[in-house]
């Protein structure tokens, strides 16, 4: 089967990408992606895509992807990982919600408790309705990114 993308690198390219690979101190997956468009390269070894998988041990559609993405968007981009569209699942906290969060946070803590702490956090922003449920956690890492002195020294 003809392959849609053709990997042809220009000289500076195969210098770049064997340097990258021979001086090994760039991350795993593009050391990987690099030998993948060296071996791919239609002037160079030219590999065919089973072959590239198996060598590298990666599956046949990472190959294809890496190729794809060469011929499209250029050589950053195939040595990259391909951004995320979407999150993996959806923020449990918008906007509006991280800032009822903060003021919660902020306010007086309820009768009885000498400050808020991040489960009476989590459970406050429920019976609010301001999310159906949270964790602790999700709590600790939203506040965590304030930089107010007064949420980080009272929430615990």
């Amino acid at each position: 089967m003809q392959k849609k993308y053709l990997v042809r690198l220009s000289a500076e390219e195969r210098t770049e990408l064997e340097a990258m690979v021979t001086k090994g101190k760039a991350a795993a997956y593009k050391i990987k992606h690099a030998n993948i468009l060296l071996a791919a390269d239609v002037d160079g070894l030219a590999w065919p895509d089973a072959q590239i998988a198996q060598a590298f041990s990666c599956h046949l559609h990472t190959v294809e992807n890496v190729r794809r993405r060469l011929v499209l968007e250029g050589l950053t981009a195939a040595l990259e990982r391909k951004p995320q569209t979407q999150p993996s699942h959806p923020l449990k906290l918008d906007g509006q919600g991280e800032a009822r969060l903060i003021a919660l946070a902020c306010s007086q803590p309820p009768e009885g408790q000498d400050r808020w702490t991040l489960k009476l956090l989590a459970e406050r922003l429920v019976a609010l309705e301001v999310v159906d449920a949270i964790s602790d956690q999700t709590v600790r890492r939203t506040l965590k990114k304030t930089t107010s002195g007064r949420i980080s020294r009272s929430v615990g």
